[in-house]
């Protein structure tokens, strides 16, 4: 017999089956319900994503008011990058390293009419910044304006070109008003700058409104307020740096202690600052820290008390402030110059006595 012929109705029964399961696997497939767009199957050999790294604590030191004025511009002139002297090691130091900038950042313009003491600065005053490990600047203060509209412009251009982090000044209010952020240790920090002391005559001029540029104002506090709720959102630490302060009062003013907690309500774990040429207080309101005067640091002229100055190092881990320490120094050919020996602790019991007509604690509330 054939054998193929004799194997037709057997492989003809195969062909007939392999066609109906083909069928029915056809149909089920049609039944079945379309996957959604949205889902989207995981490749089994991918890698896992990175965690997100632990928040850690990190450092900030503050200095004082700084300008470029008189034998510090000699020094700026000759070489930027030790312009501020042996105090930059100290603020190396530090993971964040912030001071006031108390000049316009300008070699033209025309000085403000009527006012007594004007500063400016070139470009390379930025430099000098950077090369101490200073990592951003405050620029609102009663003399980021001192060469008026030209000085801002000139100033603006230069925070532009050198790309060096300056807050508290914009070429519009939102600008001026608006944070730098960054991320130290998985930390997110946000810096705010304000001045609560502006000339009367000048404040209207001075201040940033709408499209107007200008210095953020502390004496628009709504405005100030607004801007530090809106970083606590998205921030593990807000601080907003003030220039606040009666020239040579040796305790804060009134509206530096009606601010200040207005400022921790809306959710400021810091607030620093100065202006009064001399050292003020500092220590904790509620769990926040707030220190208000930093003194002179970087000036041209100083004395047996303007002339007492210091590093302010605080030990952050999100909104916690875990520690403060000072780093006294005293200011000579207008740059500080660490204190050694017995006077450090000297000067820094004297600077911890300061704190006794701030209302303020030595540890955050709770701790004991």
């Amino acid at each position: 017999m054939d054998t193929y012929r004799a194997r037709r109705p057997a492989l003809a029964a195969a062909i007939t089956l392999s066609a109906v399961l083909l069928a029915a696997c056809s149909a089920a497939e049609s039944a079945a319900p379309a996957k959604s767009p949205d889902v989207v199957e995981k490749p089994t050999d991918r890698a896992e994503p990175t965690p997100t790294p632990e928040r850690r604590p990190y450092t900030i030191s503050f200095g004082g008011d700084v300008h470029f004025e008189g034998v510090l511009r000699t020094r700026l002139n000759a070489d930027p990058r030790t312009a501020l002297g042996p105090i930059a090691r100290v603020l190396r130091r530090s993971d964040l390293a912030m001071v006031n900038l108390e000049t316009a950042i300008t070699t033209g313009g025309t000085p403000a009419p009527g006012k007594q003491f004007t500063f400016r600065a070139p470009a390379t005053a930025l430099t000098a910044l950077k090369a101490a490990g200073v990592d951003v600047a405050s620029l609102a203060n009663n003399h980021g304006m001192d060469y008026m509209q030209a000085g801002l412009t000139d100033s603006l251009a230069a925070i532009k070109r050198t790309r060096f982090p300056v807050v508290g000044v914009g070429r519009n209010e939102a600008e001026a008003y608006r944070p730098w952020r960054t991320t130290v240790n998985g930390n997110r920090v946000a810096i705010i700058g304000a001045t609560q002391v502006l000339d009367a005559e000048f404040i209207q001029a001075w201040t940033a409104a709408g499209d107007k540029g200008g210095l953020a104002s502390a004496k628009n506090e709504a405005r100030l307020i607004q801007e530090v709720r809106k970083a606590r959102r998205n921030s593990d630490t807000v601080i907003v740096h003030l220039h606040w302060g009666t020239e040579l009062q040796k305790c804060p003013n009134e509206a530096q202690r009606a601010l200040a907690p207005k400022l921790v309500a809306a959710g400021a774990d810091v607030v620093v600052g100065g202006h009064a040429h001399i050292l003020l207080g500092g220590g904790y309101l509620r769990n926040s820290y707030v220190n208000y005067g930093l003194g002179n640091f970087v000036f041209y002229n100083w004395g047996p008390d303007t002339g007492r100055t210091g590093v302010l190092t605080l030990t952050i881990n999100g909104r916690k402030v875990l520690k403060d320490q000072w780093t006294p120094a005293g200011i000579q050919g207008g740059v500080p110059i660490p204190i050694t020996g017995l006077g450090r602790q000297q000067a820094i019991a004297g600077w911890k006595a300061l704190r006794a007509c701030t209302g303020l604690s030595a540890k955050p509330a709770g701790s004991g």
